[in-house]
């Protein structure tokens, strides 16, 4: 059965909502005059993303939010998987409470998890503030990896894990040999979540940035109080396309989209 026009109307329209505000920044990052505009005036020029890779904050700042989002990323899998490997497959007293304990990042607005984290990591401790970024990254992105490696485990029949261990192999090594290769996707899966919602976190890198050290995000902010010339157009574009080719790769790669 072909959906009708108002099928069809829905979904056009609903793709303009959702791609147009892209549309106009990747066609103003292309425009030869020093004022942001949309249509771009004058003729076309790539001349704005060459300032891009001239401006020497932009560079740091994504050497940062790269750093930050790997090592969050990397840590709240190392901490995530085995967490929801044990609410999935046991039965403890005050379960539900601990899960509501580690979704809590993710359910309270973050800025107001960006202030207390900037009390807690930098106020108190004095850390350094690169050391805070990444301990605040990873506390955001726990509960991203808990979630969907839980459903990936959910999905995953407790009588595999079962057998292999009915045949003499330790709980260990059922995990390593059996579960984990079987909810590689859901590994995946999280790890790509975790990564773009790092590298483009706001609420708490506004936090817990300090003099000299700031991510990304938080750099175009700062320049677009001062300029309002096409390079922060040209950015967001190149930036619509790391991400793109990230998940893209991932898919084509490892076959996350198939898995899932």
């Amino acid at each position: 059965m072909k959906p009708g026009w108002v099928v069809n109307a829905i979904l056009a329209l609903t793709l303009v909502f959702m791609l147009g505000p892209f549309a106009l920044i990747f066609a103003a990052s292309f425009g030869s005059e020093p004022t942001l505009a949309f249509p771009p005036r004058g003729d076309l020029s790539l001349v704005w993303f060459e300032r891009v890779f001239q401006i020497q904050m932009f560079i740091d700042a994504f050497q940062t939010s790269l750093q930050v989002a790997l090592g969050g990323s990397l840590t709240a899998l190392v901490l995530g998987v085995p967490v929801a490997y044990a609410l999935v497959r046991y039965r403890f007293r005050g379960k539900d409470v601990i899960e509501v304990i580690f979704s809590s990042p993710a359910i309270v607005p973050g800025l107001v998890v960006g202030l207390a984290l900037l009390r807690y990591f930098v106020l108190l401790s004095n850390m350094p503030v690169t050391t805070g970024l990444y301990l605040g990254h990873t506390a955001i992105l726990f509960p991203y990896t808990v979630r969907v490696v839980s459903a990936s485990l959910r999905n995953l029949s407790p009588a595999i894990e079962e057998a292999a261990v009915s045949l003499g192999a330790s709980r260990l090594r059922a995990f390593l040999l059996i579960v984990l290769p079987n909810i590689r996707s859901g590994v995946v899966a999280a790890f790509i979540l975790s990564f773009i919602t790092s590298f483009n976190n706001v609420p708490i890198s506004l936090f817990l940035t300090g003099p000299g050290i700031a991510t990304l995000p938080i750099r175009m902010m700062l320049y677009m109080e001062y300029n309002f010339d096409p390079t922060i157009a040209a950015l967001s574009t190149l930036l619509i396309l790391f991400t793109v080719l990230i998940v893209q790769t991932m898919e084509r790669v490892l076959g996350v989209s198939a898995r899932i």
